[in-house]
């Protein structure tokens, strides 16, 4: 902390004078997802450090926040251990918790009361607006089905999806304005807000599976693009389709 007030202090660095919370916003987000990296990678050096370049991040927004007197790092350090406490009272408290589903739901309920969260609609409120919007919608969803709001299992919430399908087809042939009430933007939300809702009803997480989706799509794209005998835009669909369902075939 004392080498950060000295970055931005007087006769300090003059990059780092001159940010604010909004011009390194970017670069936190890019951090957690170096971090993330390192994590899959399973890379305890990469750890260690890109866990430092987040560690960073906070300092650097703490720093800016103790140089308008709103609050310090100190400050930060000291809610967060507050908080540990008191969502753990079957820890520091007479509470009982003997399974992980136990403290789970303490811990939801606590963090509903400590937050002033008086219904399902408050709880739904509180979820970031600027998380991926696949893992907004999964949150949205799981709260919602702790309210008892919820299909019986997510075989039967295909029905919804279906409904979903045929309502983006009736959008797109109509060819009205994207964004037109009921137009391509709107049914297309909705299709991808239930398949994220069947992803939490089945323990899936819809960011990781979009992202698996993505690299077999890439994987298979190349045995496209090395298959094709000419410029892909000089095929027609059916050499397209021709050409994929022989990617997809086992190598």
């Amino acid at each position: 902390m004392e080498i950060m007030r000295l970055l931005r202090a007087p006769g300090g660095c003059p990059w780092d004078i001159e940010q604010t919370h909004r011009s390194i916003r970017r670069n936190f987000l890019e951090e957690t997802y170096e971090v993330l990296d390192a994590l899959d990678r399973d890379d305890p050096h990469g750890m260690c450090e890109e866990l430092g370049d987040v560690l960073m991040q906070a300092a650097f927004h703490a720093q800016i926040e103790a140089e308008r007197g709103r609050f310090t790092m100190d400050d930060v350090v000291d809610g967060v251990s507050k908080k540990l406490v008191y969502r753990h009272p079957h820890v520091f408290g007479a509470a009982r918790a003997d399974t992980s589903e136990e403290v789970l739901v303490n811990w939801e309920a606590l963090k509903r009361e400590e937050k002033g969260q008086r219904s399902t609609a408050d709880a739904i409120e509180s979820v970031p607006h600027t998380l991926p919007a696949l893992w907004r919608a999964e949150k949205i969803a799981g709260k919602t089905a702790k309210a008892g709001f919820d299909w019986a299992t997510a075989l039967s919430a295909l029905g919804k999806l279906e409904e979903e399908v045929r309502e983006l087809r009736q959008a797109l042939e109509r060819g009205d304005p994207a964004d037109a009430p009921h137009g391509v933007q709107e049914e297309l939300g909705d299709l991808l807000f239930i398949t994220a809702k069947i992803a939490q009803m089945s323990g899936i997480d819809p960011e990781e599976a979009l992202h698996l989706a993505c690299d077999k799509f890439q994987s298979r794209f190349r045995r496209v693009e090395a298959a094709a005998d000419k410029p892909l835009a000089e095929y027609g669909e059916g050499g397209l389709v021709a050409l994929w369902r022989a990617a997809k075939e086992p190598s």
